[in-house]
């Protein structure tokens, strides 16, 4: 049977992949942190069919701080929220840090962003690995691998918990009785791991998917709470490999992009920017340079392999112009990939379906036969 169609993701956190991404930008440095430039990006990838965008984010600011780039960056659930705001099909998924975060403040700032895009939120699980960002947090630093995991499987869990500690019926808003809420339908969570201790409930309602869609870095939480696990590759074949491995429901691939444009072969674009700074990229990530159809050629190839893709875009002025324009039309023509319906919430956009509450009778098995998995 065929695969159903390729989901694209864009990661649209500041001016591009490219550290000096800024230096080609289509508008001033001044403006990096404004609304418009927002809104203007968003609209852009909204109209081009993507079915989701992303947010990097961090209690540190980008850059090596020296003053050669910006420095600077709104908080990533702040940016997600305007664009939902601003878009109406268009999936948002900022990254928010388990890290020496609150998963209290996580579960309701994640909760809110669902209710405010009406279903269209996501949720990049990150970490922290700098120990600058425990200072920064007044926390001891969190070190080794292990305890970063253990710290963002811990933060999941308390922040689907706290999700699911409202039933979905137990908002009343009865006027005639004076009752908002069935009281016996919120629930506390009492958790205990080797991270937090917290006992809920939330103090947001249930979240209109149930739970935003959860992105996480393959094999930085267990298979069974992550609905969207990001992975990487050198090749197509070597990305299906590690998505087949990840255990999750959906896996997408990280895609970092540079392409011709009208003016310039993506070389010369890369040569210009590398004068500044490197492009470093990891040993497993795949990278495509060059024209739009050699990217549609490979698109459709992991579209065999993978359920989507993030691309990162070296300049966002630039690559996602051709992405518009060149490849995004291209895919949908081939039926590689398809866009997100209006009325529709992230989770229906990706196929998968709205999880039953854990204090339900059938959630409650469901929970157990998903972290048995």
């Amino acid at each position: 049977m065929p695969r159903p169609a390729l989901h694209l993701a864009v990661e649209i956190d500041g001016d591009g992949a490219h550290p000096a991404a800024w230096r080609r930008a289509a508008h001033s440095p001044g403006e990096l942190l404004t609304p418009r430039r927002l809104a203007r990006v968003a609209a852009v990838a909204e109209n081009a069919g993507f079915t989701l965008v992303t947010l990097e984010d961090s209690i540190l600011p980008p850059g090596a701080g020296d003053g050669s780039g910006p420095v600077g960056r709104i908080g990533a659930v702040e940016r997600a929220a305007f664009v939902a705001a601003s878009t109406s099909v268009l999936g948002v998924a900022p990254v928010v840090a388990t890290t020496y975060a609150e998963p209290f403040h996580v579960s309701s700032q994640l909760a809110s962003l669902d209710h405010v895009s009406a279903g269209r939120a996501g949720w990049v699980v990150g970490v922290e690995e700098d120990p600058a960002a425990a200072r920064a947090w007044g926390r001891p630093v969190v070190e080794g691998a292990d305890a970063l995991a253990r710290e963002a499987r811990d933060g999941l869990r308390v922040v689907r918990d706290l999700w699911d500690s409202w039933e979905d019926d137990a908002v009343i808003r009865s006027v005639a009785t004076s009752r908002y809420l069935d009281r016996s339908r919120l629930h506390a969570i009492d958790f205990t791991g080797e991270t937090y201790s917290v006992k809920g409930p939330s103090i947001v309602p249930r979240p209109p998917q149930g739970r935003p869609v959860v992105l996480a870095r393959a094999g930085l939480v267990p298979a069974g709470l992550a609905d969207v696990a990001l992975v990487g590759g050198a090749t197509p074949a070597e990305a299906g490999g590690a998505a087949g491995a990840a255990g999750a429901p959906l896996a997408f691939v990280e895609l970092e992009v540079a392409l011709d444009t009208p003016g310039e072969t993506a070389r010369e674009r890369i040569a210009h920017l590398e004068r500044y700074s490197p492009w470093e990229s990891g040993p497993d990530r795949l990278r495509y340079t060059g024209p739009a159809a050699g990217l549609v050629d490979l698109l459709t190839e992991l579209g065999g392999h993978v359920d989507g893709v993030r691309l990162r875009p070296l300049v966002l002025d630039e690559d996602l112009a051709v992405l518009s324009r060149l490849v995004l039309p291209e895919l949908f023509a081939r039926r590689i990939a398809a866009r997100p319906l209006p009325g529709t919430t992230l989770r229906t956009s990706l196929g998968l379906p709205r999880p039953l509450g854990r204090f339900t009778t059938d959630g409650a098995a469901a929970l157990v036969r998903e972290e048995t998995r």
